[in-house]
């Protein structure tokens, strides 16, 4: 019996999900050790069966042209899913596979970290170790002063699972009050003691503005100029989400004149973020490498279920987390 091929598009995934394909698939590695060429994606995902991608990868028409008739399944080994042409894939009835829930409490360790490090300027107060700063500031009774999370307001814009689990985790440090915005109100959100408001009201009341929705047609530069003159001036905004949330040119400004006071993000457009951007080189601005989800249990797990998407795909079986 022929075995399936699969095209995997980076060689560094974690040794678990690679062993799950290799058991019983042809497997074509990507061998450097930045995202895959666009050159040889193309080439090599001709007659392919399945395609492991990350979401540095662009699944639109050109690549399933070039892919043929072949390709069945699609694993992503990721939760956003914007890289793919997904009115494409379902038209082709090309079966995609993700990784939801497995990253869930990574990411929202990971914007308690950025709440902290911004809210209480950490970064900018290492600096100070290094630059004459602390000697020189003579126990100023301000010096170094940031916003701390007890008896704040936090506003999460998108309560899905990675929200509900920051929601969670901000219960232990003392907010006064939760707040959350989305096209509905979630049946979850009560056992969080969150509020469901309107957005323009989360932005008015929040002392940190914390996004975890999904990048689409409604959020896609939802926080612009209009937004950031919304917010509080000792706002922060903390995205987790998509970079294409957010207008970086209107963040910039709005950093720079003081119309709120810091952002925290993990996530840019483009990515990576160049050095020389100017958010790259804001005090008040904290920025961190796309590195939600980096623990090594949460990438294993999103390998080993992308694979397992893709092997239950493959076999005409109810894949265990599939997209479409």
């Amino acid at each position: 019996m022929t075995r399936p091929s699969v095209l995997v598009t980076r060689p560094d995934i974690p040794p678990e999900g690679l062993a799950l394909l290799r058991d019983r698939c042809d497997v074509t590695v990507w061998d450097k050790p930045e995202p895959v060429e666009r050159s040889f994606l193309l080439e090599n995902i001709k007659g392919k069966d399945a395609l492991f991608c990350m979401v540095t990868e662009k699944i639109d028409r050109e690549l399933l042209d070039a892919a043929g008739p072949s390709l069945k399944v699609i694993g992503t080994m990721s939760v956003g899913h914007d890289h793919i042409d997904m009115a494409e894939v379902k038209a082709r009835g090309i079966k995609v596979g993700f990784t939801p829930d497995v990253l869930t409490d990574a990411t929202a360790e990971l914007v308690m970290a950025l709440l902290l490090m911004t809210g209480r300027r950490l970064v900018e107060a290492r600096q100070q170790i290094y630059n004459g700063g602390w000697a020189g500031c003579a126990w100023s009774p301000l010096w170094m002063c940031g916003q701390g999370l007890a008896g704040s307001t936090a506003g999460i814009v998108g309560l899905g699972r990675i929200g509900q689990g920051v929601a969670a985790r901000l219960r232990p440090f003392n907010v006064s009050t939760i707040l959350y915005t989305g096209r509905t109100e979630r049946p979850e959100a009560a056992a969080l003691g969150a509020q469901f408001v309107p957005f323009d009201e989360l932005l008015a009341r929040s002392d940190f503005v914390i996004v975890t929705c999904a990048l689409n047609d409604d959020t896609r530069g939802l926080f612009n100029e209009a937004a950031f003159g919304k917010m509080k001036s000792n706002a922060v905004l903390i995205n987790a989400s998509r970079g294409g949330t957010v207008d970086q040119e209107a963040l910039a400004a709005a950093l720079r004149s003081g119309r709120i006071q810091a952002a925290g993000l993990d996530v840019m457009t483009p990515e990576p973020l160049p050095p020389t951007h100017p958010l790259a080189n804001m005090t008040n601005c904290t920025l961190t490498p796309h590195v939600g989800s980096a623990t090594v249990k949460s990438r294993t797990d999103m390998a080993t279920l992308t694979a397992r998407n893709i092997l239950t795909g493959l076999d005409g079986a109810q894949m265990p987390a599939r997209l479409c």
